[in-house]
């Protein structure tokens, strides 16, 4: 039997972003769960358009990526992502959901955001090269007897997309996660540091493989990665801004307090982090706010050096 031929995947770009690519200018991409999932509102709106903003500023073009009504998408206005941060029933879309969602099958999700590996991978299909996020997910605490591991980590391993980040959330198993990078080859850059951020905290304890002092620094990695065609990204991790970042001991003591209380799956990272949220008075917040709009900076800064 003949199968009948299915329409091509769909990828629609805003005015900006395709003047960019155009043009040759630089582009960096932006996740969108922290629209629909990360944030508050309206905070979650505020922190998405300064951080577009920073980007811009750094002397790059912002792509946030999403899927609206089935369609993927590079880049939203400002109504879009209004109706990210305010509908329900917004799909979180990782690796293994975004075919799903764009598939135009009946009853998938046709309002998705799109977490780190759905980002890199729309990232890579339409020629960006550098992405910033908060923080990355990674092996969550008793992964050794759950296997309960991000699909971060293998995107990481295998999508060609320089992502700059503020570490492995906090509350995942950073020992393990840690490893696992190293196992899959991800090339770990610190910008000014020798260890390892944590998101909230400067420091994890755990070594970078590179630290680097500058932006045109972290883009000769990239390029050199780049060049010898082993794939896979290069992850850069700057530290949240001193006056906000939060000793690990400390947030270590609210995870102990409520770790056996946090339900199990994918539910555990959202309801951790609220819960720190409230024993932090707010504190992580406030860090995971302007992490997120530096590393935005940061990555316009590494795109500029890499060019268009």
């Amino acid at each position: 039997m003949k199968m009948t031929e299915q329409p091509a995947f769909t990828f629609r770009m805003s005015d900006e972003v395709s003047a960019a690519r155009r043009e040759g200018r630089p582009l960096v991409a932006l996740e969108s769960t922290l629209i629909s999932h990360g944030l508050p509102h309206p905070q979650n709106i505020e922190v998405a358009t300064a951080s577009e903003a920073a980007v811009r500023t750094a002397g790059a073009v912002p792509a946030t990526m999403a899927v609206l009504d089935g369609v993927a998408h590079a880049g939203l206005a400002e109504s879009e992502m209004h109706r990210l941060a305010t509908a329900d029933g917004v799909a979180k879309l990782s690796r293994r959901d975004l075919a799903i969602a764009l598939s135009g099958v009946s009853g998938a999700a046709a309002l998705g955001a799109t977490t780190v590996s759905a980002t890199m991978i729309l990232a890579a299909r339409a020629g960006i090269g550098t992405f910033a996020t908060g923080g990355i997910g990674g092996v969550h605490r008793g992964g050794e007897a759950s296997m309960d591991v991000s699909a971060d980590l293998f995107e990481l391993a295998h999508t060609p997309v320089a992502v700059v980040c503020s570490g492995p959330k906090v509350i995942l198993d950073l020992p393990r996660t840690r490893e696992v990078l190293e196992t899959m080859g991800v090339t770990l850059v610190g910008y000014r540091t020798d260890d390892m951020p944590a998101f909230w905290a400067r420091h994890s304890g755990l070594a970078v493989d590179c630290r680097a002092d500058s932006p045109a620094a972290i883009a000769a990695i990239i390029r050199a990665r780049a060049e010898l065609g082993i794939g896979g990204a290069v992850l850069v991790c700057n530290p949240v801004d001193p006056a906000l970042a939060i000793d690990i001991d400390e947030i270590e003591s609210w995870i102990a307090a409520c770790i056996d209380d946090a339900p199990a799956g994918a539910a555990a990272t959202p309801w951790l982090l609220a819960e720190i949220a409230r024993r932090s008075e707010g504190r992580s917040l406030a860090a995971n706010k302007r992490l997120i709009i530096d590393n935005a900076a940061l990555a316009g800064a590494v795109a500029a050096e890499l060019g268009g």
